[in-house]
């Protein structure tokens, strides 16, 4: 039988994702460094592993609560109170989930109805606009650009709401620019929020990663702005700052009657978060702070030589102030981003990730994760300034003829 005119049209509407056809093709090739996909290089910390060893050792391999076990929501109300001062009732507004994807997921299918619109700043991560269009809804990017440190305003988003404008989706710090949202900028963004009467879905998934003056200043939880809480939906998670993306374990914060919509999709469709890991993630936030703290901190030292790198080799690099990415401007080199990470990755042997992938915003860039090791990251800063260079002469030569 041929399903071809049979698939969904929401399915078919959706582009296969842009980050992992390159490294579907580096898996083949050998003495590939990838600077791709957003997972850290280090191993999960002692105490979660031991967690959760020893729940299956005490024989709870079974289902948990549908919202999760309750020791672990306790925790994020905990951690989310002490840290940012925003609080949540552990039993009715903190659903355990299979990490952050399913928790945008659950999100956009409880508050989404077809044809409604929701706006999404640029570049931003491949997954937000087509699990909106898997619940249907109309997804209107918003541009930032480098020239505004890839801020969004209060006045970009006015200007691009209309009738059918239900929801903003806000993801920072950001992936891929590592842009972080200044205060600023957000309390102006609080105010069009409840002019217009819309929802804010807030993925904060790179909370404690932020570097330099945002690290200073310290992350902006976007609940605890003005009245932001009741107009919000948090997500949060375990799989970057504590180096556990294979746990799959995320959560989501919302006001009751967006919580149990979730939980009810939630039920029908997961039942509970993976037991094990949901101990492990309850071990990383009671014991493994002084780990982020050390992780981060590597980060940091890896992020600044691999822009001050990209940056010797004629590539203007955007400082990054959150998450584990930067984002390279390639055009000196007279190619496009999927020409420059094709060729890249046949000559050099490096993968990094188109940034047109990420939106319109991200053409002539590449985006390049620095959750490897500082001797990969060293090689691969090599290699692409090689190739930059190379490129760099080619293309002069044909602008000088």
């Amino acid at each position: 039988m041929d399903f071809s005119n049979r698939l969904s049209e929401r399915v078919k509407e959706v582009p296969p994702s842009g980050i992992r056809r390159f490294f579907d093709i580096a898996a083949t090739m050998k003495d590939v460094i990838t600077l791709g996909i957003g997972e850290p290089d280090f191993v999960s910390p002692e105490p979660v592993l031991d967690a959760a060893g020893e729940s299956m050792l005490r024989g709870l391999t079974g289902y948990t609560s549908n919202a999760g076990i309750l020791e672990l929501r306790d925790a994020v109300s905990e951690e989310l109170s002490s840290r940012y001062g925003v609080t949540y009732d552990p039993g009715t507004e903190i659903l355990t989930t299979v990490g952050v994807s399913e928790a945008v997921q659950l999100a956009m299918l409880a508050l989404l109805n077809p044809g409604d619109e929701i706006l999404i700043p640029e570049p931003c991560f491949v997954a937000y606009g087509p699990t909106a269009i898997f619940a249907g809804a109309r997804v209107v990017y918003v541009p930032t650009s480098v020239e505004n440190d890839f801020q969004v305003t209060a006045a970009d988003i006015e200007a691009r709401i209309t009738p059918r404008t239900k929801m903003l989706f806000l993801a920072y710090p950001s992936n891929p620019t590592g842009a972080v949202l200044r205060r600023e900028f957000l309390e102006e963004i609080a105010e069009v929020v409840e002019r217009h009467d819309l929802i804010v879905l807030s993925d904060e998934i790179y909370d404690r990663l932020v570097y330099g003056e945002a690290y200073e200043r310290g992350h902006t939880c976007l609940p605890s702005i003005g009245a932001l809480r009741e107009r919000t939906v948090l997500l949060g998670g375990f799989s970057k700052a504590y180096a556990m993306t294979g746990w799959r374990v995320g959560y989501v914060c919302a006001p009751g009657a967006v919580y149990d919509a979730m939980y009810k999709l939630h039920q029908y469709i997961i039942m509970s978060a993976p037991t094990a890991s949901q101990w492990g993630a309850l071990a990383a936030l009671k014991h493994c702070q002084p780990d982020v703290e050390r992780m981060r901190q590597e980060y940091d030292r890896r992020r600044r030589f691999i822009v001050d790198g990209f940056r010797a080799a004629g590539l203007p690099t955007f400082e990054p102030e959150g998450a584990f990415y930067c984002f390279p401007d390639i055009r000196s080199t007279g190619l496009d981003s999927e020409t420059f990470a094709q060729q890249l990755l046949e000559e050099e042997k490096v993968a990094v990730v188109p940034g047109d992938a990420f939106g319109p915003s991200g053409a002539g860039y590449v985006r390049c994760s620095y959750a490897n090791s500082m001797g990969n990251i060293q090689e691969a800063v090599r290699r692409i300034s090689a190739f930059a260079n190379r490129r760099q002469e080619s293309a002069g030569g044909d602008g000088d003829a």
